[in-house]
């Protein structure tokens, strides 16, 4: 593995230009998608006398929106961990999620989806991208477009709810459908039938398709990242993106990220090789057909809960939480060219809670970032916009 140790390790300060944040005292659980070309749109939930309100914000002129709603007071599973979003598939076609409860037990949710073809101005009937109906969990959603309309990959439960300990036949599988403009699915299949119980998943369309990336689980409890291809109409047996053989007998809460430009690829994400932590990245230039060698960018005190860009250079930007000397997470990104020169450790936040998971997105020439910030034992929505010019690789 090529290590962070052979590139410059000084800290160098970001040109930070926070961002006001359309989003209350209680806000919960943001997320960014789109940029590069898409709209670049903000979700968060919020509580309200109603229950909870799914909330979004586009970015416009450099500043984040007046805030619109797309459903409240439904009896809604909100988590840190487990974020519902709003996604532009195109500047018309959004896509909107969320998790509702499914029975009395805290983890027995479903995932729900509405869609807007006016930017989201309105929203469809929600449905539900899986059809089992059992009260078990369903989450962790990815959302992309494929053949005109919206697809999703999840975690999903179903088997979950048998008592046979065994987890081969009932641990927690991953699965796919794509949904029309009537609500009606496509395309459901079940792309691997043991997966880690609650990582976030990540998709990115590539020039071959689709490419997802999720951490895997064995019976024996090794739990690396795995990533899948979209070919053919089909998602390929899921292949491990490195084999750290992390054993850990549960689950880290702790997901990969992938982006990509035509054929390149970045992937990230965080593990615990050699019982040491570790965030990672690994390119490809084959639409994740292959991957050249790991590159090290963080081991002592490194969170994960990654998240990855890739600027128009074909370079990677990577977040992710680092620990301080009192445990708390600072949020720091660091640019790596595909030849695996790092630039240093750019410091973003020091007051990002490890119980978070920091977003990015690209925004013309801007890195826009939003994370969960923890100050005076309150938290709230925050945001930034950073040159990706000013985040360099010497």
């Amino acid at each position: 593995m090529l290590s962070a140790c052979s590139a410059p390790t000084s800290p160098q300060q970001a040109e930070t230009d926070t961002l006001a944040v359309p989003a209350g005292t209680q806000a919960a659980g943001p997320r960014v998608s789109g940029g590069s070309g898409k709209p670049l749109v903000l979700s968060w939930m919020e509580p309200d006398d109603a229950g909870t309100t799914l909330w979004h914000s586009t970015f416009t002129d450099g500043t984040w929106g007046p805030p619109q709603a797309v459903v409240s007071g439904r009896d809604m599973f909100v988590n840190w961990a487990d974020m519902p979003a709003v996604t532009a598939l195109t500047d018309e076609h959004w896509v909107a999620h969320w998790l509702e409860m499914a029975g009395p037990l805290t983890y027995s949710y479903h995932v729900v989806m509405a869609q807007s073809f006016d930017a989201g101005q309105s929203w469809s009937e929600a449905a539900k991208p899986h059809t089992d109906g059992t009260p078990t969990e369903h989450g962790f959603v990815s959302v992309y477009p494929y053949e005109g309309k919206a697809a999703a990959i999840w975690l999903d439960g179903r088997k979950t709810g048998n008592d046979s300990g065994d987890p081969a036949v009932s641990g927690m599988t991953l699965r796919s459908a794509a949904i029309d403009a009537d609500n009606a699915l496509h395309h459901e299949q079940e792309i691997d039938d043991l997966i880690c119980d609650c990582c976030q998943t990540d998709v990115t369309v590539a020039a071959s398709g689709p490419v997802a990336v999720y951490r895997d689980r064995t019976v024996e409890e090794i739990r690396d990242i795995y990533v899948s291809r979209h070919l053919d109409g089909r998602w390929q047996p899921g292949v491990p993106l490195n084999e750290d053989n992390w054993q850990i007998a549960g689950c880290p809460v702790n997901g990969p990220a992938i982006a990509a430009r035509g054929a390149d690829l970045a992937a990230a994400w965080f593990s615990v090789p050699n019982e040491g932590p570790a965030v990672q990245l690994r390119f490809s230039d084959d639409s994740a057909a292959s991957f050249g060698p790991p590159l090290e960018l963080a081991a002592d005190g490194a969170l994960g809960h990654v998240d990855v860009v890739m600027p128009a250079d074909g370079s990677a930007v990577v977040s992710w939480l680092q620990a301080d000397a009192g445990g708390r997470g600072n949020l720091v990104l660091r640019r790596v060219a595909r030849d695996g020169t790092m630039g240093p450790v750019v410091p973003v936040a020091n007051s990002a809670p490890a119980r978070s998971v920091p977003q990015m997105a690209i925004s013309g020439d801007d890195l826009v970032l939003v994370w969960t910030e923890a100050r005076e034992a309150a938290k709230h929505i925050a945001s930034a916009r950073i040159p990706i010019d000013s985040i360099t690789l010497d």
